[in-house]
């Protein structure tokens, strides 16, 4: 089966399809020559997933799924959340991801809740039919950055069950227990359906 993925990110498409393995060949924007900025104006992860999904198909009428991922922190309400890619952005600019691990430090500073969430949201189209699913993994944020492995967040969020951050943990296991392999575990059974 072919299966637009929404996206040109090389570690997200990686990680996909380690968890999808081979019966799903997995199909970057890039390869079908998209080069579009894809909005992405939803203030929620269920609406932006459905968003980039919908554009997807709408403009090469074939099956896609996109996902949406944010990182919940409790003691920011909820924060970065949909707007964790561009956290730490400021007059239109797009920050880094070491921009955005900066500010989070910065506001988490002396606070001792730590808890927080990674939530994936995954939005297919298969056969016209929209379906979506997600994956959510806990844990908290570490007080400095640790690991050089992964990408994002992954210096910063220690899942539970474990004391080192998904950075430090290695691709095998975080793609066995991320949010984003949990939400990919859900798309791998809705192609089924």
């Amino acid at each position: 089966m072919k299966l637009i993925f929404a996206t040109n990110n090389p570690h997200k498409i990686e990680e996909a399809k380690a968890i999808l393995g081979d019966s799903v060949e997995l199909i970057s924007l890039d390869e079908v020559g998209c080069h579009d900025d894809i909005p992405e104006t939803s203030p929620t992860l269920e609406g932006n997933s459905r968003q980039k999904a919908e554009f997807i198909y709408n403009r090469y009428h074939a099956d896609c799924f996109a996902d949406d991922t944010g990182l919940e922190v409790d003691a920011l309400g909820g924060a970065p959340g949909v707007y964790s890619a561009r956290y730490a952005g400021t007059d239109g600019k797009h920050p880094t991801p070491a921009d955005n691990r900066k500010k989070l430090l910065s506001q988490m500073n002396g606070i001792t809740n730590r808890n927080a969430r990674f939530r994936t949201v995954v939005t297919l189209i298969k056969n016209g039919k929209q379906l979506q699913a997600e994956g959510i993994v806990d844990g908290k944020i570490a007080t400095e950055e640790r690991g050089n492995g992964g990408f994002g967040y992954d210096s910063l969020f220690i899942p539970d069950g474990y004391d080192h951050t998904f950075a430090e943990l290695g691709e095998q296991i975080k793609n066995s227990i991320s949010h984003r392999a949990r939400a990919m575990q859900a798309l791998a059974q809705l192609l089924n359906t």
